[in-house]
């Protein structure tokens, strides 16, 4: 829990609201090269991590504990948030901080599948699912008072120079340098650091097993094994091929959605930022609600019921135009007042967001809970492997189908009509994850059918 807690303020504050939206809109020259820019450097971090997580997985399994090499990707993620700082100022080079966010991105998802493969082996298995989904909302909690922190101290509006409460940033940061965005890179990596710490003193890790360089030929073997193992156990496989889709279509949407919004509405890191922290507000009763519900309708039927939420959320985000929502069936009158989210439409943007917000924690958290629950724990660390690849195989679509999308459309029409089409293609991801879904067995239905792990 206590790594969920440190992890989440890089996902939340880095990539989607604050650092994100800076790139796209400050950074880059325009914000249709910075969506194109953000969503290749998704891409790249995304077949990365597919191609060596089944690899690293099964080498941590024969090597034993997880946590070395939980620290070892926790250093080298901090040190590139730290870089963050330097590598991003005004005019700078997009590719040097695209690819700074690369290896910040890489690490860190690397990290996600040790920490998540020491899950099995801590908790009993009826448990799982609670502790899974309370874990996802104690990370959105970082994430919020990370987030406040960032609106309210350190991210001045480029007009007024005040942060979200009224007054200069701290430190002297200049909000015409992208100065408050850049530093919540260093202050993540400070952040990870400090919360990461209880992981390490306070929680049991496995035995060391093998020698490194023995476990690396072993893990290797285990690999191909796992390979034609999981083509045997048809309902994880099925599971895994309907999470490679509804996954690809969450992280398009966590790490496009903040940039949608500023190009969609010309909203500043503050609006951005106060976005986040709304969504994030949302996500931690979802989560905590979903962990409630975990031992009575199973993690199957919460990532259906979660993915078919994001279904209908997603459609209502890309309905939305600066002045009507609905694909026009509802139109605003021309916003009067000033201030923050002054027009109808960014009103209704933001209860789209707020589905957004209770749907995407529980579908993760309730996904992690799902394979954990299928795995005996001594197999955790490559099956987690393959989970993190099926996850990512496909990650580089999302993105790619966003920004060719993006671009094409941008040849027929306006810069905002062509984001919106752009982000349309994240819904058939989502669809086509439930497709799948309605034809896979759950962890407590292949245990009623006598079929899959049978954990003490």
């Amino acid at each position: 829990m206590s790594f969920d807690f440190a992890a989440q303020p890089f996902f939340t504050v880095v990539l989607t609201f604050v650092f994100g939206p800076y790139f796209v809109s400050q950074l880059a020259p325009d914000p249709a090269t910075g969506q194109t820019a953000w969503s290749l450097a998704a891409t790249i971090a995304g077949l990365c991590v597919a191609i060596l997580s089944p690899v690293l997985g099964a080498v941590a399994d024969r090597a034993g504990p997880r946590k070395p090499w939980i620290g070892g990707f926790a250093c080298l993620q901090i040190a590139a948030l730290v870089m963050l700082w330097f590598v991003a100022a005004p005019g700078s080079s997009l590719l040097l901080a695209a690819a700074v966010i690369v290896v910040a991105q890489v690490s860190a998802e690397f990290s996600i599948v040790f920490n998540d493969a020491m899950l099995p082996r801590l908790v009993s298995r009826r448990k799982i699912g609670k502790v899974s989904n309370t874990a996802w909302g104690l990370g959105y909690a970082g994430g919020i008072v990370f987030l406040v922190f960032a609106l309210g101290c350190l991210a001045g509006s480029p007009e007024t120079g005040l942060t979200l409460f009224g007054f200069e940033p701290l430190f002297g940061l200049d909000p015409a340098l992208g100065e408050g965005a850049r530093s919540t890179g260093p202050l993540a990596a400070l952040w990870y650091l400090v919360f990461l710490l209880p992981l390490f003193f306070l929680t049991p890790d496995r035995a060391g097993r093998e020698p490194l360089k023995s476990a690396i030929g072993q893990g290797l073997s285990d690999l191909k094994a796992t390979a034609r193992e999981i083509r045997g156990r048809m309902e994880l496989l099925k599971f895994f091929f309907a999470r490679m889709l509804y996954q690809d279509g969450v992280n398009a949407l966590l790490v496009l959605g903040g940039a949608f919004a500023a190009g969609m509405f010309g909203w500043s890191i503050i609006e951005i930022g106060l976005f986040g922290v709304i969504l994030n507000l949302t996500a931690i009763p979802g989560c905590i609600f979903a962990g409630t519900l975990a031992t009575k309708l199973g993690s199957k039927r919460l990532v259906v019921l979660s993915v078919s939420a994001l279904v209908v959320a997603t459609l209502g985000l890309v309905s939305t135009s600066p002045t009507t929502t609905l694909f026009g069936l509802v139109t605003f009158a021309e916003a009067t007042a000033t201030g923050l989210f002054a027009s109808g439409a960014e009103k209704a943007y933001i209860l789209w967001g707020l589905l957004v917000g209770a749907a995407f924690g529980p579908v993760q958290a309730s996904s992690r809970a799902w394979l954990a629950e299928s795995v005996t724990p001594d197999e955790a660390g490559r099956y987690f492997g393959f989970y993190a690849l099926i996850g990512r195989a496909t990650s580089f679509l999302a993105p790619a189908s966003v920004a060719g999308l993006t671009a094409f459309a941008a040849s027929q029409t306006d810069p905002v009509t062509a984001s919106r089409i752009g982000m349309s293609a994240i819904v058939a991801f989502f669809v086509a994850g439930l497709l799948i879904l309605a034809f896979t067995r759950g962890p407590a239905q292949q245990r009623h059918d006598g079929a899959g792990f049978q954990a003490p």
